[in-house]
């Protein structure tokens, strides 16, 4: 049997070199793509069907919950799996189960048997292999940045992009396909996604390369044994162990996750509740919610684009830093402060073209601090960290609105945001932005 996992390169003509070359980072971009535009319709649909079918609010959040919850638990414990399997086989198995999972609820809303529990269940299935198979995509982008030799600030840019463009598109096609066809039937085109995404992987993505990083400041056991080949014949705990240890030992990292746990958190706040009720509250229609998004994540593309044009050339920290302030306390201000819905797309605007600058250039010097036999394991971990917060920031929001007016929940929501990347962006970890590596 044919191994889908095994370099693409050698099936290709030998007159195409161009294809050759870039096969991986495309391969890689739409699988990317792909899927989280999926996942975004899947976003609009499932909460859409759970409210229409039971009326109850808290069984909508609770099925974000089931889904989310997995999600995070399953993609820190996959590293290992990733590491030693490769992440297209894992990429590839994470998007099939999906699609099989997803397709099985309009099946079973169509036959008239889908309890809430199963429908619960087939979520929380899900979340559990959609967390491991979207770390997976994230640990292929070195080994696009290689096939295709390019930087990876480039590859990073691009893949922020097309993210990007994700989530632009994907409420719109999941709000158009509930119009049409109902929520239910909606969720097949969240399974077509998965299974095209995994075509794209099984097809086009990128081989996993051996060759490892250049050693960091971290922990020098768990990149000795990585290096050495003893990681691999460890248990999956010591695995999985090493690469907790690598991220909470290099400064950079820790601090970096640090900082996303925190602003995930606000994020959540904001898109989850803060808007809706600044919507609700000025009179406006749902489409001022889609009209504050969709401006956002535009700009947010036309960011990633610049950002992989640019590439090496920017000066890390200073872009980084800025961005994070920029993108960050102005949009939760602009709501405390009753701006006209125009004031708050030009807002928005900007703060989304800063936005776009963040991840190209934390996942390209992610990419280079850690040795390759431990990326999976660190994504894992770091991507699996940073969300842990996310679930709580909707619903602490909701809890504080029910007390306190909007106003005083956003300022204070722009205040915390402005301290956490303010004070942060004051630590020497970030020095080691503008540096590939650290010597050790």
């Amino acid at each position: 049997m044919a191994d889908l996992t095994s370099s693409p390169g050698r099936i290709l003509p030998s007159w195409n070199p161009w294809l050759a070359r870039y096969r991986g980072l495309v391969g890689l971009l739409l699988t990317q793509a792909l899927s989280l535009t999926g996942t975004r319709v899947s976003a609009v649909a499932l909460p859409w069907l759970v409210l229409t079918t039971t009326g109850s609010t808290a069984l909508t959040g609770l099925t974000a919950f089931c889904e989310l919850g997995p999600y995070v638990l399953a993609k820190a414990a996959a590293g290992p799996f990733i590491d030693r399997i490769g992440p297209r086989r894992i990429s590839l198995l994470g998007d099939l189960v999906s699609a099989a999972a997803v397709l099985a609820v309009p099946i079973a809303h169509a036959a008239g048997a889908l309890p809430i529990w199963l429908l619960l269940t087939l979520v929380a299935i899900t979340g559990s292999v959609r967390g491991p198979g979207d770390a997976a995509k994230v640990a292929m982008t070195p080994d696009a940045a290689d096939d295709a030799r390019v930087p990876l600030e480039r590859v990073t840019g691009l893949s922020g992009a097309a993210e990007r463009l994700a989530i632009t598109a994907g409420p719109a096609l999941g709000a158009a396909a509930v119009a049409a066809f109902g929520p239910a039937t909606a969720l097949v085109f969240n399974a077509a996604t998965f299974l095209l995404s995994a075509a794209a992987t099984a097809f086009a993505a990128p081989a996993r390369r051996e060759q490892p990083a250049a050693p960091t400041a971290a922990d020098a056991d768990a990149s000795a044994d990585a290096g050495s080949g003893a990681d691999a014949d460890a248990g999956y705990w010591r695995r999985l162990g090493n690469g907790f240890v690598f991220l909470r030992s290099d400064p950079l990292l820790a601090t970096a996750v640090g900082l996303t746990l925190v602003t995930n958190f606000l994020d959540s706040a904001w898109s989850a509740v803060l808007v809706p009720v600044w919507v609700r509250q000025h009179g406006l229609g749902v489409g001022a919610v889609g009209a504050v998004f969709s401006v956002m994540s535009a700009a947010s593309v036309a960011a990633g684009l610049l950002a992989a044009w640019l590439g090496e050339r920017l000066p890390r920290r200073v872009t980084f830093l800025a961005g994070f302030v920029i993108a960050g306390a102005p949009r939760f201000l602009v709501l405390a402060l009753g701006a006209p819905l125009s004031g708050v797309l030009a807002v928005c605007a900007v703060s989304g073209f800063a936005a776009g600058f963040l991840n190209p250039i934390l996942a390209a010097a992610i990419y280079e601090r850690i040795p390759r036999e431990l990326v999976g394991r660190v994504i894992s971990v770091a991507d699996a960290v940073s969300w842990a917060a996310v679930p709580l920031g909707g619903l602490l929001a909701g809890a504080a609105l029910g007390a306190v007016a909007l106003g005083p929940v956003a300022a204070v929501a722009g205040l915390a945001y402005c301290t956490a990347t303010t004070l942060t962006g004051l630590r020497p970890q970030w020095r080691e932005l503008d540096s590939a590596t650290v010597d050790v």
